[in-house]
């Protein structure tokens, strides 16, 4: 996506904090998007994601609401079960909003992924090197590392060009995963920035 010259006006959509919290079903992974309310503490449902499992090519969908009649917006892979295929975020009406893909070399040993929207090429990458390894060496035991993880990892995105805060997703203990995402740039679309955080949970042990 080619960066216009000059300083970049705010997003359409425009949400500064916001909650991730995910909903295991049978056949779908399904994702709550909540505010922030001004304590910290979470608020209304922004929008709902469901995952649906067994698709050649990776889509996730939200919707305005819990009776799911209205999509409002949608990240897709561009190829077929490729791990590293980039994926295009949408908006209701089908234009592209901006894309995302996990760098595969870098992301062996710390999970790196590739974050671009009108006015920002970003890059993201798991907080703490450590735990980025343990958490590699846990998922090779036989059965435990598909069923619990138990570290507590976060993803700190920025302006490749600045260096300046972009995206911030920061997991919380829980029975199921959560996830504070907070997003400093005003030029992040709302409908990007939670299609990448929830990226990050769903398609990040890909």
């Amino acid at each position: 996506m080619t960066v216009p010259p000059g300083p970049q006006p705010p997003a359409p959509m425009v949400v500064p904090a916001f909650f991730v919290r995910q909903r295991i079903t049978l056949m779908v992974n399904r994702y709550e998007v909540l505010a922030a309310n001004a304590d910290g503490s979470e608020g209304p449902l922004l929008a709902l994601a469901e995952q649906k499992r067994m698709k050649l090519k990776e889509e996730v969908v939200f919707y305005a609401d819990a009776s799911k009649s209205r999509p409002v917006f949608s990240f897709r892979a561009r190829q077929r079960l490729d791990v590293h295929a980039q994926h295009d975020v949408f908006d209701e009406f089908g234009t592209p909003l901006g894309t995302f893909g996990k760098q595969f070399g870098a992301s062996l040993l710390r999970s790196t992924w590739n974050l671009a929207a009108p006015g920002i090429q970003a890059v993201g990458r798991e907080r703490r090197q450590s735990i980025a390894i343990l958490r590699r060496v846990w998922d090779l035991i036989p059965y435990v590392g598909d069923v619990w993880v138990p570290f507590v990892f976060h993803f700190d995105f920025v302006d490749t060009a600045t260096g300046a805060p972009v995206l911030i997703s920061e997991r919380r203990k829980a029975v199921r995963d959560r996830y504070v995402v907070t997003v400093p740039d005003p030029r992040l679309d709302f409908r990007v920035a939670a299609s990448m955080a929830v990226a990050l949970d769903a398609l990040q042990s890909r």
